[in-house]
């Protein structure tokens, strides 16, 4: 258990001779899930360093995800000491487009689905204060903003919550469009047809994105 390995780190480093010449390197794998907060508590108890590998990769369960232990280290020291953690992001799109590297979709920090709420109460926090909804700044920590995908779950808030990401995107979004606005509305409407009519998965940026212009043109249609 991670609270037994952070033990026998401090016994050791408390009773090792020379201890001051010496570099404490810890080495956890994943076996039990335990990786990163066996690592954690072993630093807490005077380790000096940690061995892991990016997104875990190792043998059996894998070692300790770097990137998550850089993490750890901010919360711990309450700084990145010059890291860019924005990196991140580029490095697993690196994998996963270059390398062809399969990171399951949520794989902390770098999975596709890792900051994605489909539920419309979850989006309804984020439309309130983000903070209510995500765990942390994630579009400044790691260039990847919170999103919402779009099904039967999302309701009134999930769309609200897509406009207006996706204004914003195309530059043309002044004013922060309320989920009871006339466009949520009716983009409500429509995308309640699709699930009634049968339909499962989620809806496509490209499919909402023609949603949300035909539901202009029919209200710009009847303010004429």
């Amino acid at each position: 258990m991670p609270h037994v390995y952070g033990a026998q780190v401090e016994y050791m480093c408390k009773n090792l001779k020379g201890r001051e010449n010496l570099i404490i390197s810890l080495h956890p794998h994943n076996d039990r899930g335990t990786g990163v907060a066996a690592g954690e508590l072993a630093l807490l108890a005077g380790g000096d360093r940690i061995e892991g590998t990016l997104f875990g990769n190792g043998e059996r369960t894998g070692n300790v995800p770097l990137e998550a232990m850089v993490m750890e280290y901010a919360s711990l020291r309450g700084t990145t000491d010059g890291m860019d953690t924005t990196v991140i992001t580029e490095i697993g799109d690196y994998f996963k487009n270059e390398m062809g590297y399969d990171i399951p979709p949520r794989t902390p920090f770098v999975g596709r689905d890792f900051n994605i709420t489909k539920a419309g109460i979850h989006a309804d926090g984020l439309l309130k204060d983000e903070e209510i909804y995500n765990i942390f700044n994630t579009e400044k920590i790691l260039n990847r903003p919170p999103q919402v995908a779009i099904d039967a779950h999302s309701g009134a808030a999930g769309l609200a919550h897509w406009v207006n990401r996706k204004l914003a995107s195309q530059g043309i979004l002044t004013d922060k469009i309320d989920k009871r606005s006339p466009l949520i509305t009716l983009m409500k409407e429509f995308v309640d047809y699709e699930y009634e009519a049968g339909r499962t998965t989620t809806l496509s940026d490209d499919e909402l994105t023609q949603i949300m212009d035909t539901a202009r043109a029919t209200l710009a249609a009847q303010a004429e």
